[in-house]
């Protein structure tokens, strides 16, 4: 068997950024305009009365500042709330492909090679713009790659999961070298009417290249890879194509994003932890001497302890390197563009962490050394 390494990372960034005071002064203006039409309902008592939301507010909440999206006109329209994405015909390429082909083109100009060295190409995002034919298939077509192609979801731990997948058809000898998209256009499963998430996520697409070691110039060593799930209802997202079956429970706010931050951040925090620590021990690394941890970014307050608990102290900001207060979670892709914006300082030998963690529950924990 051969060993994996990650040769390239990609990174496509949409043009539109929407602060947290844009994002409040729309909501703000919903819950005056929701209050006063139900003013009567809720003097009463038959209606509760929404509450405000602020900057600050969002901020000491979450880590998150702004957030890129793909649309900003819909979500400052405070008569919409949801972003403005028409649908394309048949015959034209889809905006979850569109966006997943840029960030595999910055891969692939930085990889350095040919795509026909390119075996596979893995989709791994937490919502497919359809059921298919695969993104993944059409994003093989976009960029002239042979071999096969399949989406797989397992939300906010699509990515690792899927560098785990092309890390083990590499090491069978199944494909040369793999590419990995994660194209989220989160805002459009977002809830923007509802005060305790409608600032969360944001839009992005990253793309990951894994080939074998011997073929590889530079890049990281994949020291070992581990998954975990554990069935959790604290964060759901119901929509799917059983809901026609069930018109009236169409447009329920559990079609779209729903947790219970509370309870996930009580029960995710030491699952990740443990199982950090404990893969650094079975692969024989030190966690306290990691150099980074490029986690996955859902929550400054969330990230701070996951750190505090690996390194067994309080990390800096060069250990544990935050980028959600400019991009907000963007589901799978937010530990890739850790990666990607912060490790041109690495020397060969160090040695940093990839990891993920989200619905399911799930987790996944990727050690890299650089070469």
């Amino acid at each position: 068997m051969t060993d994996a390494v990650i040769a390239a990372t990609g990174l496509y960034t949409p043009p539109n950024s929407l602060s947290n005071a844009e994002l409040v002064e729309t909501f703000n203006a919903y819950v005056e305009r929701f209050n006063a039409a139900n003013a009567a309902a809720i003097e009463a008592g038959d209606v509760q009365a929404l509450t405000p939301s602020s900057a600050e507010f969002i901020e000491k909440a979450s880590g998150i500042k702004a957030r890129f999206v793909v649309d900003k006109t819909g979500l400052v329209d405070p008569d919409r709330m949801v972003p403005n994405i028409p649908e394309r015909p048949n015959d034209q390429i889809s905006i979850l492909a569109e966006i997943a082909v840029e960030a595999a083109r910055e891969a692939i100009a930085r990889w350095g090679k040919d795509v026909s060295r390119i075996d596979a190409v893995i989709c791994a995002a937490s919502n497919m713009q359809r059921a298919y034919p695969a993104m993944a298939i059409e994003v093989q077509q976009a960029l002239g790659i042979e071999g096969f192609a399949f989406d797989m979801n397992v939300a906010c731990s699509s990515a690792t999961f899927g560098i785990k997948t092309a890390s083990d058809f590499v090491t069978s000898g199944s494909a040369r070298a793999v590419l990995m998209v994660n194209p989220e256009i989160c805002s459009g499963h977002l809830n923007f009417r509802d005060r305790d998430s409608h600032f969360i996520f944001g839009d992005v697409a990253t793309a990951v290249i894994v080939e074998r070691a011997e073929d590889a110039t530079g890049g990281w060593d994949i020291l070992g890879t581990r998954l975990k799930t554990q069935f959790s209802n604290n964060i759901r997202n119901n929509f799917g194509f059983l809901n026609r079956a069930a018109p009236e429970g169409v447009g329920a706010p559990d079609k779209l994003f729903v947790q219970e931050g509370r309870k996930v951040f009580r029960e995710v925090v030491p699952m990740v932890s443990e199982m950090i620590i404990d893969h650094a021990g079975e692969l024989g690394i030190d966690p306290h001497g990691l150099k980074r941890m490029w986690l996955h970014q859902a929550n400054i307050n969330m990230n701070e302890m996951i750190g505090k608990r690996v390194l067994g102290r309080e990390p800096s900001t060069a250990e544990n390197v935050i980028i959600l207060d400019e991009y907000a979670n963007t589901s799978s892709a937010g530990s890739i563009i850790a990666f990607h914006k912060a490790n041109d300082d690495f020397s060969a030998g160090e040695t940093g962490l990839i990891c993920s963690f989200g619905a399911g529950y799930s987790a996944g924990t990727v050690f890299v050394r650089k070469r």
